[in-house]
Parts: structure tokens; sequence; C-alpha cells
């Protein structure tokens, strides 16, 4: 019998959604090693899984065909049990090995901690894998978890996301019998729903990709998205045109079909007259189709679609294609022109017949909030030297963000929310800050999406999203596991992008306080007291941290440190942070770090109350000093403080680090030549009061005892 071969599984079935199979294709190769790890039959052995619409395929290659056999060791009773004082066995023992069904002379004596017993190592014989499959295969598939899965044979039979319709599971070219919802496994597969052979036999992984490509089915995704790619470029490049990028419809597409091919198509050259945001959202979020653009960048009356075809030879699908798009397009004309018979301001009163939520209020009730929270952001940008900030911009533009949430357009085009809007108060002549604060306020979506353009934009993108956050909060709709219904967890995001990129010095106690401020006031019985703003407040910063961790490449441990220092402020946070990140590993910082985290242990272990947690610098007894160590610390200390404060106001926290660093030589003889913990208690206390002085006067910056040092 051969040690290795090769193992086959594909689930075929009905059309699998292209938002689920990048998942369910990851999933089911982690399921497989996961099993194959735990039964001993992957080492050695190569695992890849593929998939396409209507199947989800796992190809082994070198997979063990049985376990290696392997010895199991059972504990009897204690030696002193099983044998007398002159050796001989007792009836424990005896016992024992009639248990395990074998002679006295294979039980052996074995130490372990609890001390010597009488041992059997039993044999166990490997399985066969092909045994393990039959048994298990069928319960390692329904282990794929989908966000909605569906039953077809009865209410308590198994789940998938899809009907499933044939089954190929084969190991060393043989089929592995199983069934799963009343499918038995077999060595067929099927090709192309309507270009390929219904029924095609395989003989294991070595012709599984070939046998399937003959027959248009071209199971591996990056080899669609690859095709895709090609004929994207090459189609409009043979009329000097080229494909507007869009890497998530490449990828969206290329889950969409099994045999992907890419057609040119052509539209009224008078839909151009739209705007070109309308134009690409209906081709792509409509119909998945890709824009053309001139050399110049410039939208033209064409469209590539992908189909799922070899080709399209009498032109029929494209003259479909042509046809779907014209009537899409003349809707968006229609919503276009019909929306504005009215200025975007007049959609104001509808605002108050939508919900926001219902505990919350209407749409109206939120945009009278984020007006509130704008205004006071933007007379808070004045008073910080950002005196491009407009507090009447601000303020009309977040008076006109949400408008056209009841506009046709966006009812029909949900996609275009915000984007509408600032394209209608462009051309109703509103000022240009407040088009483009409206078009960009929803703005960053995500951390690779830039924030708003300008000032006022970002004003009212903050107003909005901490307006949502604290709202959220305060009615108990917080973020859990993975249920985020109004997004908090991307809108904290995108508060701390756009305070970092646009180094605004802005407390965020400050900003939810204000924010708390407006629901109270616009919502009278809705009260946020100061343990949910707290709750905003670690909400906001634990996304700072993973964008200083994740994004700008702090290390965890520096973002700790400094963040436990206090970062009220995120652009001091993040100046303090790179100052950490620049020092840590000069000559005297780590071992420093080392001592505040000595200094600290002894503070904490002396007491919550003690001297220590209250101390300061100012408040040691220099009368009670010894001379030496003790006295040239505190001395050290003093210098060291009023040069790094005075380094501080300047935002010198390089420097000030620096200078910090120099009390190194005199924390290391403090602690070779005084102990702290002595019986007199005047002393004691004194020492713990310069120790938490310590402490306290060096860890504004970050919090040392953070960072994890050599010795940690």
């Amino acid at each position: 019998m051969k040690e290795r071969s090769d193992f086959l599984l594909e689930v075929g079935c009905e059309e699998i959604p292209a938002g689920l199979l990048p998942g369910a294709i990851r999933d089911i190769q982690q399921i497989l090693e996961k099993h194959f790890g735990e039964l001993g039959l992957r080492e050695g052995a190569t695992i890849r899984a593929v998939g396409a619409p209507r199947r989800i395929a796992v190809m082994v290659e070198g997979l063990l065909l049985r376990q290696a056999d392997s010895l199991k060791e059972i504990l009897g009773p204690p030696k002193s049990v099983g044998f007398d004082k002159v050796g001989a066995p007792t009836r424990a023992a005896e016992s024992f090995a009639q248990k395990q069904n074998v002679p006295l002379d294979q039980i052996s004596i074995v130490t372990t901690p609890k001390g010597e017993y009488l041992a059997y190592k039993q044999k166990i014989v490997g399985r066969v894998t092909s045994e393990i499959l039959t048994e298990s295969l069928s319960q390692w598939i329904q282990e794929l978890a989908f966000p909605r899965a569906m039953y077809w044979t009865s209410k308590t039979g198994p789940k998938f996301t899809r009907p499933i319709r044939w089954i190929v599971a084969l190991l060393d070219g043989k089929v592995v019998p199983h069934s799963l919802a009343d499918v038995f496994s077999g060595n067929a597969t099927s090709g192309h729903r309507f270009l390929g052979k219904r029924s095609i036999p395989l003989h294991g992984v070595a012709d599984y990709l070939s046998a399937l490509r003959k027959n248009f089915v071209m199971a591996d995704p990056a080899e669609r998205r690859k095709r895709i790619e090609s004929q994207l470029h090459s189609v409009p490049h043979a009329r000097k045109l080229q494909v507007h990028a869009d890497p998530g419809l490449v990828d969206l597409t290329s889950y969409l079909n099994e045999f992907p091919t890419v057609i040119m198509g052509d539209f009224d050259p008078s839909y151009l007259e739209l705007p070109d945001e309308i134009l690409l959202t209906v081709m792509r979020d409509h119909q998945k189709y890709f824009g053309v653009e001139d050399k110049a960048g410039n939208l033209t009356p064409h469209f590539l679609a992908v189909i799922n075809l070899e080709n399209d030879a009498k032109n029929l699908v494209r003259a479909g294609h042509e046809k779907v798009l014209a009537a899409r397009f003349a809707d968006a004309r229609f919503f276009w022109e019909t929306d504005q018979k009215h200025p975007l301001a007049e959609y104001l009163p509808k605002l108050a017949l939508v919900t926001y939520e219902s505990r919350l209020g209407t749409y109206g009730d939120k945009v009278e909030r984020m007006r509130q929270i704008a205004r006071w952001i933007a007379e808070q940008w004045f008073s910080s030297g950002y005196h491009q900030a407009d507090v009447s911009g601000a303020d009309r533009a977040a008076e006109l963000a949400k408008c056209d949430l009841v506009t046709d357009m966006v009812r029909e085009f949900t996609e275009l929310q915000g984007i509408v809007g600032g394209l209608y108060a462009q051309v109703q002549g509103e000022p240009e800050a407040v088009a483009s604060a409206v078009y960009d306020h929803y703005r960053p979506v995500g951390l690779d999406d830039p924030i708003p353009r300008s000032i006022t934009g970002c004003i009212v993108s903050l107003a909005d999203k901490i307006d949502s956050i604290v709202a959220c909060y305060a009615i108990g709709a917080i973020p859990s596991g993975s249920s985020d219904p109004f997004a908090l967890r991307r809108a904290a995001l995108g508060v701390a992008k756009i305070i970092f990129e646009l180094q605004l010095p802005l407390s965020l106690a400050q900003l939810v306080g204000a924010a708390s401020k407006a629901l109270e006031e616009r919502a009278p019985k809705r009260k946020v007291d100061s343990e949910v703003e707290k709750s905003v407040i670690e909400f906001l910063l634990e996304r700072a941290k993973y964008i200083l961790r994740e994004r700008r490449g702090f290390a965890y441990d520096e973002v700790n440190a400094v963040f436990a220092a206090g970062a009220d402020d995120l652009v001091d946070a993040a100046q303090r942070l790179s100052a950490v990140q620049a020092i840590r590993h000069t000559k005297d910082f780590e071992p420093l770090a080392s001592a505040f985290k000595r200094i600290r242990k002894i503070v904490e272990k002396a007491g919550s109350n003690g001297p220590g947690m209250t101390g300061k610098l100012s408040a040691v007894r220099g009368e009670l000093l010894e001379k030496g160590a003790e006295k040239d610390l505190h001395q050290a200390a003093i210098r060291v403080r009023d040069q790094a404060t005075a380094e501080k106001r300047q935002g010198r926290y390089r420097e000030a680090l620096e200078a910090i660093a120099e009390l190194r030589p005199s924390v290391d003889k403090y602690f070779d030549d005084v102990m702290v913990m002595v019986e007199g208690e005047d002393l004691r206390n004194n020492r713990l009061t310069m120790l938490g002085g310590l402490l306290k006067e060096f860890s504004t910056i970050a919090d040392f005892s953070e960072l994890v040092t050599a010795d940690t």
C-alpha cells in the first residue's frame, strides 16, 4: 500500500453569492488543515482550496493514507499498592493486568510527579485515512459557517448557503463514500451551466483544474482575475481607450463568473451631461460594469461588462446590456432633473418625517445636533490657530448634509448619499466650501479612504460621526462582537484619522462633551452621564491606538506607555509617541524604564493610600534625606524636572526624554545604596513620597513602566 496520495473534495451547489465565496474558500482550507493536522495526516502535504460560483473545492497533495501507530500509556495503581514489601505482585496488580487483557509481565513501572505507578503501554494502531474521511467528511463540510444558510431536506437536516447538487470525494483515485443532504459522493463534477458537460468524470487532483477548464470553468479565482484584468486592458485598448480603474469591482466580478469574458458596449453620449459620479455608480453598483475613459481620464460613452460566456459572437448579450443600462441612465437623468426643481434646503422639512432611531428622533433632529457640534468645532479651530475655519460655512454645510436622503436620486441610488447633496449644492450656487463639505462629509469611510478635502468638510464629518457615537452610546446601542448596526467603529476610526491627519489639537473630552450637550438640548429626555462620556472616550482611544499601531508602525508597548500617561489630545499623544520611539533604544532609557517598573511595584505594594501614590517631589522632607545616593537623586530629580518641564512646554518631547534619561545613574545608585522599606515610618514614608514623585513628575510623556524591557 502506498504511504501517500492525493485527495480531492468538491462541493457543487447552486450559485454562491460572490460576497460569500472568498470566505468560504478560505474557511474550507483552514478546516481541512486543522483536521488533517490533528489526525497526524498533514505532515508533508500541501492543501489548496479554490472555488467558483457553483463549487468549492480543496486539493490535497501528499496526504498520508493511514495514521502512524502510537503508544498510549495507561496508569494503574501506585507501585506501593501493586507490589508488597518483598516485591511480589498484589491482587491490585493482577486486576490491573486483567483489565488491560495482558499478562502481568507486560505491566511496567513508571515515574510520575506523584511517584511510581504501574503502567501499561498500549499500542494504538493507526486508522486508514479513507475510513476517517467516510466517517467525518460530512461533518467537516458542515463546519463552513455562512451568514445565511438554508436547509432543503428537513428543518433538522444539514444546512448550507445554497442547495448542494453534487459532491466529489476522491482519495488515491477512489471514491470516498459519504453523503450530505441526501447527496452521495462520486467521481463526477459538472462543467459550465451552459457551455460545459453536465457530468465530467475525474481521477483526482491532477486532472481537476484542466478537466474543468476544458468545460469552461476556471475554478481558481486567481486565474479568473488574471483573465479579467488582461481583457479589461486589451478590449478598450483596441479603440485607444482605457478602463476606469476599480480593483474592488475586479474582485467582485472574478467571483461572479466561472468563465469570465469582457465585452464593450455603448450608450447615448447625451448621458455624459450627468456627473461622472452618477454614471459610474449606476454602472458599477447596479450593473457591475466598468466605466471607460479616454487617455486624459474623461469618461466616454462606453462601458465594459464581464459576462459568464466564452464570447458574444452575435452581440446579443451586448445589446441586452446596452438596453438595461440605457433604462438605468434614463431614470438617473429624470431624478437629476426632478430633484433640482427645488433648492436643496427645501428638503429639510422632509427630514423631520424620517426616523433616525426611535429613541433619538428624526434626521431633522440629527441635523440640528450636527449644526450645533459643527459650530462648536469651528470655533475651537479659530481658538487653536486654524483661522481658515468658517463657522457660518460649517453651519450651512451641516444643515444641508442630510437633505439628499429624501431626494429621488438617493432613494433609487443609495450609494450616492452625500455625493448627490454635494453635486446639487454645487449646481445650485452654494459656496464651494459648503458644496464640497456636503459631498465629503461621510469620509473617511475606511482607513484607506481620504479625509474630506476642506476644513469645513472635516468639521461636518467630525460632527456627524461624534454625534452618532455619543447618541448611540447614550441609548445603549453599543457595538458588540460583529454587531455594529450604526457603524460606530468605522465612525470612531474616521474621527481619529481626521484629527491625526489635520494635526488638530482638539480635546476628546471637550468634543464628547459638546456632542453630549447637543443631544441633551435637542432631546430633553436623553441625558448623557459621565460614565457614558468616559466609555465613548475609551472607545475613541482604542481606535486611535489601532491607527498608531497598525498604520503608523508604533510598537504595542510604546502606544500603551504614551496613552497610560494621558491622550486627550491625540496630536500631542502622537508627538510624544514619536519621541518615545526615537529614544527608547538609547543607552540610558531602557534601563531607566526598568527602574520605573521597580518603582511602581514598590509604590503599589505600599498600598493605594500610601504616600507613594500621592507623592510629589516638592513634598519630600529634605531633613530626612540621607547624604549620598538619596540626596543626590532628589537634587538630580528637581533639576531634571525643571529642564524637562521647559522642554515639554515647547513641545520638544524628545529633548525632555533625553533629559529624563540622565537620571538613570542616580536611580541605579539609589537602589544600590538605599533601602526603601525601612522600619522607621517617617523615613519610609519620605522615601515612598520621593519615589511616587518620580513616577508622577516623569510619567507625563509616557508611563515608562508600560514599556517592555529586557528584564520583563
